[in-house]
């Protein structure tokens, strides 16, 4: 296992205990461990087969009891603890606690009053009020649960992108090695990078003769994957499995002379290829998984790869980000194809905490991890004061934490090292309106970043009041993670982007790619429209941690999604040019 897959088994366990009241400190146990796994920067596999589970004591906040469960799942691939609550629990109470605004208390609470134990229970709970008369409810709660109901019954169908690349990173490297195949390529939405995946492809070339033999081999070693549930099919040329976790992967073997026509095929979308197939007809072809024949079917102008069955249809190959029938042929037949951002263009990282507030790690700590994976810079960007719960900063220690950049900014110099951080904060936009510090304060700073933590249920008219109020403000560079949603968890606030849009354009500010794969806030479609707008997107970590920074990955992805160049996102240029071209 990952261990991203180790952490999330471990949040689920803690989810369970809590819906089942286990003591608090226990809960708690569980939450941290999940957070310092999804944190540690070697794989806990690896530790505990060269180590033992000993070893996983090292881990701050990791005592015996934890390490050993981390160790059976990095072992076992299971852990017998998760496997006996989850059967203590009905299956649908476990989609109740994924429902925004519920959680595992009030799931328990919903469960043990109201008799509620599915999604559509819940649903018919809240419509006849009942939800709101349990103690610790009202009617805003019912509200607030009755809205994130279809939030959680997507968030059960599909998985994030990064765990679903967890999952495909491990299948290649199961896959890879096996003499029989030639190719083999992830494909569907994965491919396209979208930001939640409902199920996986993986396309196997076999070689041109199709040797049945060689299709067993490739089917035998899928079946032997760590965390199968199930064979749900095998066939002669594909077969599907079942995933502990529920997430389905399929697997199709095609020949070599049709290995491009099917990659493009079954990578999608199914909009883009209504559009490639139409394409094909205008020119007398055919197009589908098995290549591009002329209309009588019998002849193969193209298939081995996708360029050459773009090339068949006078078309470019398309970066699988942008298949989506959105603007991709407009901008092939204009010759503006764009030349898609990559994670090597991105200079600096401008959005991070650091121990002085709810980081894991000191200023220099967070400079020696960029530098050793070649940024040029970095915002130093902790929370101000009105983020109580991560101790936020308040003026005065604020200053002694930029008192403290320019030491190390002095030593970078002095050391001959062209590097610089940035004197920066992330502060709140208070309920009310105005910004949580001083504006002699943020007129000190290098770089604000203006967010919105609380009173994320206000009304749209008092939401966009404070945004707009931060975007004129003379000190603010940037809105971070501009509409608060976590990806399957929390809906955005109610935001009107486009308004938000102009408003960054007029007065020169930047807008948030936050990478974390929770996030992904702004998402592709916006990123689009502000970069129609002129606005620059900034690709942030939001690092709480040294490795925290290996999220950039993820926004990157989102910005391909987008068509976002180097030129659209202001932190692929100097450090200079940055700060001449964004406002604050």
């Amino acid at each position: 296992m990952t261990n991203r897959e180790i952490a999330a088994a471990l949040e689920e366990v803690a989810d369970l205990l809590e819906f089942q009241g286990a003591n608090p400190f226990r809960v708690r146990a569980y939450r941290n461990g999940a957070r310092k796994v999804a944190d540690a920067s070697q794989s806990l596999v690896g530790v505990v087969e060269s180590s033992g589970a000993v070893a996983l004591t090292e881990i701050d906040g990791v005592g015996k009891d934890l390490a050993e469960k981390i160790a059976e799942l990095a072992t076992e691939g299971s852990l017998a603890m998760f496997d006996e609550l989850r059967e203590q629990v009905p299956p649908g109470v476990l989609a109740l606690m994924r429902v925004p605004g519920l959680g595992p208390k009030k799931a328990a609470a919903v469960h043990k009053e109201l008799g509620v134990g599915s999604l559509d229970q819940l649903r018919a709970a809240c419509e006849a009020g009942e939800v709101q008369q349990l103690k610790g409810f009202g009617k805003k709660t019912e509200e607030t649960i009755l809205a994130g109901i279809d939030l959680a019954a997507k968030a059960g169908e599909r998985i994030r992108w990064a765990d679903a690349d967890a999952v495909v990173q491990r299948l290649l490297e199961h896959m890879d090695g096996l003499g029989a195949i030639k190719r083999r390529d992830p494909a569907g939405s994965y491919r396209r990078g979208k930001e939640t995946v409902g199920d996986l492809d993986l396309l196997v070339d076999v070689g041109e003769s199709m040797d049945p033999t060689a299709v067993a081999a490739v089917m035998d070693r899928f079946g032997e994957f760590e965390g199968v549930a199930e064979v749900i099919a095998r066939g002669d040329t594909k077969m599907s499995l079942r995933m502990d976790s529920g997430l389905q992967i399929d697997l199709r073997c095609v020949p070599s002379e049709s290995y491009g026509a099917a990659l493009q095929y079954f990578t999608g979308s199914k909009e883009h290829n209504v559009e490639v197939r139409g394409r094909a007809k205008a020119r007398g072809l055919k197009v589908n998984e098995w290549g591009v024949f002329k209309a009588d079917g019998e002849e193969r102008v193209a298939g081995e790869s996708e360029e050459q069955v773009y090339v068949a249809l006078g078309l470019p190959l398309f970066p699988p980000e942008l298949r989506e029938n959105r603007q991709e042929f407009a901008a092939a037949e204009a010759g503006k194809l764009p030349r898609l951002i990559e994670l090597g263009d991105l200079r600096g990282d401008l959005h991070m905490h650091t121990s002085a507030t709810d980081g894991r790690a000191t200023v220099r700590e967070m400079v020696a991890a960029a530098r050793e994976r070649g940024l040029e810079y970095i915002a130093i960007t902790d929370h101000s004061k009105r983020v109580t719960m991560a101790h936020g900063l308040d003026a005065d220690r604020l200053r002694a934490q930029w008192r403290e950049i320019d030491v190390v900014n002095e030593e970078l110099t002095s050391e001959g090292v062209d590097f610089r951080v940035l004197k920066g904060i992330e502060c709140d936009i208070l309920e009310a309106g105005p910004m949580d510090l001083p504006d002699d304060v943020l007129a000190e700073a290098d770089w604000v970043i203006a967010s919105l933590h609380y009173g994320q249920n206000q009304p749209r008219a008092k939401i966009m009041d404070r945004l707009l109020g931060a975007v004129a403000h003379p000190s603010v560079s940037i809105i971070a993670h501009p509409t608060g949603r976590l990806i399957g968890k929390r809906a955005p606030y109610d935001v009107e982007m486009d308004e938000l849009i102009a408003a960054c354009a007029e007065h020169g500010k930047c807008l948030e790619l936050n990478a974390n794969p929770a996030r992904l806030d702004l998402d592709d479609v916006h990123c689009a429209a502000a970069k129609a707008a002129g606005v620059p997107i900034v690709i942030s970590s939001d690092a709480h941690s040294p490795e925290g920074l290996d999220v950039l990955r993820y926004g990157v992805l989102q910005a391909r999604r987008a068509g976002l160049t180097a030129d659209d996102v202001a932190n692929t240029s100097a450090i200079k040019a940055l700060l001449s071209r964004v406002g604050g």
